[in-house]
């Protein structure tokens, strides 16, 4: 009986052990949701979707581009659950996302304006836009790579895991995105504000799309220092090419003559949390942030 007993147990380990690492592929792979128990009609949900930023632009105001003419409703998009190809993108577009940002006067516009832009495809799978986060005025601005699934599900970016360690790598340094007061709060951001399908890396096309809102950006909330959080921000405002490992810890500029705004390269938090013997230098990078800060206070 107790044999018995014992290879039951290890059985059931064994199918834990199994069950566990079918879970882990199935998130590597980009499912986010469990099969409900009742069934979903998502063809009906997209086109309520997409009604509904139809009727955003109708009553939006006059904009130099407009990507879809008013009081037409675009083509219903089906999600699905497979790992969507990266789109491509023209100058045509680039320009367009360009003339629109450009056209903000404040964070607000620039909000507005994003919720009816949807010449990134992005936009077409995402549950929600995630632009920023944080003290609008922060004299500190954190710009990541893209959302992921729980950033998708709130609207907000940095909300998930990798949210919550750089909240906590922040507080250790006097700052955070819920105060209140500009001079120890930071405003946070992405340079994709919609999540890739399967928290695939954003394309060349898309983080281009998107910039002109990231520059308008930093142009309305004028910070006193930019911090990048991974490769794909730190390149796309220093124009590096270099991997993260060889530019985090290094001082660039962004803009210029008397706009020039320092700009520091970081790890993400993303990556710390796969590989957690390089949370030493990204805590040296946040102590020059630290120094940094108060030599410019």
């Amino acid at each position: 009986m107790r044999i018995c007993k014992a290879e039951n147990d290890e059985m059931s380990q064994t199918e834990a052990i199994n069950d566990l690492a079918l879970l882990e592929w199935q998130i590597a792979m980009g499912a986010d949701e469990t099969i409900g128990e009742e069934p979903a009609d998502w063809f009906a949900r997209s086109a309520e979707k997409m009604a509904q930023k139809a009727m955003q632009i109708e009553q939006a105001p006059s904009s130099p581009s407009q990507p879809v003419s008013a009081g037409v409703l675009p083509r219903p998009v089906q999600k699905t659950a497979s790992v969507a190809k990266p789109v491509t993108t023209s100058q045509d577009n680039v320009g367009d996302a360009r003339k629109l940002a450009q056209a903000c006067k404040s964070i607000d516009d620039l909000i507005k304006a994003l919720e009816t832009f949807d010449a990134c495809a992005l936009s077409r799978t995402a549950t929600n836009l995630c632009f920023i986060d944080g003290n609008k005025g922060a004299r500190i601005l954190m710009i990541g790579e893209a959302p992921g699934r729980d950033e998708d599900l709130q609207g907000k970016p940095f909300v998930g895991r990798s949210g919550q360690l750089l909240d906590k790598m922040l507080s250790h340094i006097g700052l955070s995105r819920h105060s209140e007061n500009p001079q120890d709060s930071v405003l946070i951001s992405n340079t994709v504000f919609w999540r890739p399908p399967g928290n695939r890396k954003p394309s060349e096309a898309e983080t281009l799309m998107c910039l002109p809102f990231v520059n308008k950006l930093i142009e309305l909330v004028a910070p006193e220092m930019i911090v990048c959080l991974g490769a794909t921000p730190t390149q796309r405002l220093t124009g590096q090419t270099k991997g993260i490992t060889r530019l985090r810890g290094r001082w660039f500029s962004y803009g210029e003559n008397e706009l020039q705004v320092p700009v520091l390269a970081t790890l993400h938090p993303s990556y710390l949390l796969r590989q957690p013997m390089q949370k030493k230098l990204a805590w040296r990078d946040f102590i020059s942030i630290k120094t940094k800060f108060v030599n410019i206070a």
